[in-house]
């Protein structure tokens, strides 16, 4: 691995990567810690409040893309921010991204309207992307793969911690007279201030400096083709119809950008997404495996309050305690399979169990209704966790297994990248198949119980926050109930199949042994390394 010189401020020396002791490495991932938290927070904390900023704000048409925007930017930027940090240093970049957070999250919680949510959403995405993108980046640097699988349980158990305070924490706040929804955005403010503190105080991190090419035409390019397939998808069928010619234009844009960004990225001196790492039969089919994973865990995430506030009825408060079996499974999973990795150094038998384990966690939720025993529907939500825990983080590592020293952090971006962009695939597209059924199943069953919506209303008029369907005369409530069911008893059963692709793929990979050391093989195919960059002079981060 590369040398790093030079001591901390403490006094410590600082060894290269793989010489850090455990002491040096916890300092660091306290950091680590923190900061994912205020990254993950920020969509855990609103997902019970959702059904509420809907209805205050607009219609239920719009949730996909309260949540989507952030995964959006969120996508679009990772690759971006983890090229950026090979170039300029893990530090610099870190603190940038968590003041873009801070700022976005006080704007998201001034909004008045939905569009300045969506856009402060949006911007808020772009600094989650570079928090998660450069927390694992930066753990790569001061550890090996194969002892990396320890310390990666942690970052599981940060995401998991976020997962079970999140709704709990955004449900207290929509239930409080005196705080409200916008605090589910305030919330995270503190968290990300104490970080900054934190990254100034522990955050050591030396890099080399080298020649600055960075390809903005790349990003610009990969960002555009994301933004147009996303808005096909998640409003396709909704704002227009899906054989119209708004549909069309942003299919070809989507090809005409993707062609653009694959001709720039063969071409530019530093890219943003370097070509020679899709010559690695690991980080494609991982890659793959880390979409499909991303589609099922935030749709699971993002709808399963809807389940829990609008066909149950339950509290913001009371459904985020209900996800605690899925959280707390995910956070088993990962700190045992991490654990397990590090002893052994092997990976892919996670990913085989976990894949098919969250395709039969939709496969469950996806029939469950008004009736279901409580206790049946935990056990539905721990099978999903589990299966989440045993996947999500262990392909992040079978791409950084695979990845040269100077890609660490490209190749982290990337694999946050897939994750992220079939997070944002998965909540458009189970968002229009969710507003699709809506629309045609709640007409329906009123035009088959003979009902009709109150004079000057019509049906989407019914579709408000939780508590005003909840006020809704009883026929007309059940039937808005019993839509909202069968509407998301198709969305969870899209999720089985697709995850059933991602076992598929990463049955596909050949496995290699984590390594201990950058002087083990790379992987099973490693990709030709880019040409040297010149180094210029060792600064701090």
């Amino acid at each position: 691995m590369q040398a790093i010189a030079s001591g901390t401020a403490s006094g410590e020396p600082e060894a290269a990567p793989g010489e850090f002791t455990h002491r040096q490495i916890m300092k660091v991932m306290s950091v680590l810690l923190v900061s994912l938290f205020v990254a993950c927070i920020s969509g855990t904390v609103i997902s019970t409040a959702l059904p509420t900023i809907v209805g205050d704000l607009g219609g239920q048409d719009q949730l996909a893309w309260v949540a989507s925007s952030g995964l959006l930017t969120t996508t679009a930027s990772t690759p971006l921010w983890g090229k950026l940090s090979d170039l300029y240093g893990r530090k610099r970049l870190f603190r940038i991204a968590l003041i873009v957070f801070a700022v976005s999250s006080a704007l998201a919680g001034l909004a008045q309207t939905m569009g300045q949510l969506i856009a402060a959403r949006a911007a808020q995405g772009v600094g989650v992307g570079g928090i998660t993108a450069l927390t694992q980046a930066i753990m790569a640097d001061v550890t090996t793969p194969r002892t990396r699988g320890r310390y990666s349980g942690w970052i599981g158990s940060a995401f998991g911690v976020a997962t079970v305070a999140g709704p709990l924490i955004g449900g207290f706040l929509v239930g409080s007279d005196a705080l409200g929804w916008r605090w589910t955005f305030y919330v995270g403010i503190p968290f990300a201030v104490a970080a900054l503190v934190m990254v100034e105080r522990v955050l050591k991190l030396p890099y080399v400096r080298r020649s600055v090419h960075v390809d903005y035409l790349g990003a610009a390019l990969i960002s555009g083709a994301v933004t147009a397939v996303l808005l096909a998808l998640s409003l396709g069928g909704q704002k227009w119809a899906w054989n119209s010619g708004t549909t069309y234009t942003l299919v070809a844009i989507t090809v005409v950008l993707g062609a653009g960004a694959v001709w720039q990225e063969r071409r530019a001196k530093q890219p943003i997404l370097p070509p020679h790492l899709f010559h690695s039969r690991t980080f494609n089919l991982a890659g793959i495996g880390s979409f499909l994973a991303g589609f099922s865990m935030y749709g699971a995430m993002i709808y399963l309050p809807q389940y829990l506030q609008i066909v149950r009825g339950m509290s913001p408060t009371r459904s985020g305690l209900m996800t605690l079996p899925m959280v707390l499974g995910m956070l088993a999973a990962s700190i045992a399979s991490g654990r397990l990795i590090t002893r052994y150094g092997r990976w892919k038998v996670f990913p085989l169990i976990g894949l098919p384990l969250i395709a039969l966690g939709m496969l469950l939720l996806s029939g469950m209704d008004v009736g279901t025993p409580l206790p049946l529907a935990g056990f539905h939500m721990l099978v999903l966790g589990v299966g989440l825990g045993l996947s999500t983080q262990v392909l992040v590592l079978a791409i950084q297994n695979g990845a040269d020293t100077d890609d660490i952090g490209i190749a982290t971006s990337a694999a946050s990248f897939f994750r992220s962009m079939g997070g944002a695939v998965g909540v458009a597209v189970l968002g229009a198949v969710l507003s699709a059924r809506l629309d045609s199943g709640i007409p329906a069953l009123m035009r088959e119980r003979d009902l009709a919506p109150p004079a000057g209303t019509d049906v989407g008029d019914l579709l408000g926050s939780p508590s005003a369907i909840q006020a809704l005369d009883a026929p007309l409530r059940d039937t808005v109930i019993d839509g909202f069911t069968q509407g998301l008893h198709t969305v969870f059963l899209v999720g089985a199949p697709v995850t059933l692709a991602g076992f598929i793929a990463v049955l596909a990979i050949r496995e290699v042994v984590l390594r201990d050391g950058e002087d083990d093989d790379a992987g099973d195919d490693p990709a030709p390394a880019p040409a040297a960059l010149p180094e210029k002079a060792v600064a701090r981060g």
